[in-house]
């Protein structure tokens, strides 16, 4: 079954560019032209992924952004013709899988766009079962990307998983950003370091929202970061 794809993209030129682009590589493209529209076609169906524009006519594609991420768990990549590095950065950190500078070539972004279904639905290959790795008090369940505290399941991004499951994974050692970016970011060349202080900021209150007893992560200036070792 083909990937339903969402273009929301205000300026018909780009979108029929990228709607034929994806059309002819077999994906099912659909256009809308506003954020109010590109939510009421997510809510209506499936949808596996959306292409996002961050200056639509009625909403910032940042906001919608936001939005998406409280009510559907699909991946976003971001077209923009805003190449300022804070952009970069206000995309990843609010969950963005990608990020495109216009002008861009249809054929790469076509090429984005199977990278980031490969990477978060696993395309057309079969998920494998792998057991949850217990590492008390936490529980990694990698067959649904999902990692439980004292008990409460965490309700985290696609990176915040990645990076919390590096840490749970290896209680006491000391990871450096660099590190971290190379094993949870896909394309960490393209990634900004402190996209890792945001994130693991973000998974600090989550996990204090739990227990606020002690800190879990600690802090190893100017090198990086570690989970607290376990007893």
């Amino acid at each position: 079954m083909s990937e339903n794809i969402l273009i929301v993209e205000d300026e018909p030129s780009i979108a029929d560019n990228i709607t034929y682009a994806l059309s002819t590589e077999g994906f099912n493209a659909h256009w809308c032209a506003s954020g109010r529209e590109g939510m009421a076609v997510l809510e209506a169906g499936r949808i596996d992924l959306v292409i996002l524009d961050v200056g639509l006519p009625d909403v910032s594609g940042f906001e919608l952004a936001k939005e998406i991420r409280k009510l559907f768990d699909v991946p976003i990549i971001f077209v923009t013709a805003r190449s300022s590095e804070i952009d970069r950065v206000v995309g990843l950190e609010i969950g963005g899988d990608d990020y495109m500078v216009k002008p861009f070539s249809p054929r790469e972004l076509t090429a984005r766009v199977r990278a980031v279904l490969r990477r978060t639905v696993g395309g057309s290959k079969p998920v494998q079962p792998v057991e949850s790795k217990s590492k008390p008090p936490f529980l990694v369940d990698e067959t649904r990307y999902s990692i439980s505290f004292l008990g409460s399941q965490l309700e985290l991004s696609r990176y915040e998983f990645r990076l919390l499951r590096v840490l749970v994974l290896n209680p006491g050692r000391v990871f450096t950003r660099d590190q971290l970016m190379e094993q949870v970011w896909d394309e960490p060349d393209m990634s900004l370091e402190r996209t890792v202080d945001t994130h693991i900021k973000t998974i600090r209150q989550k996990l204090r929202a739990v227990t606020s007893d002690e800190e879990w992560i600690v802090t190893f200036r100017g090198i990086g970061y570690s989970l607290k070792e376990l007893s």
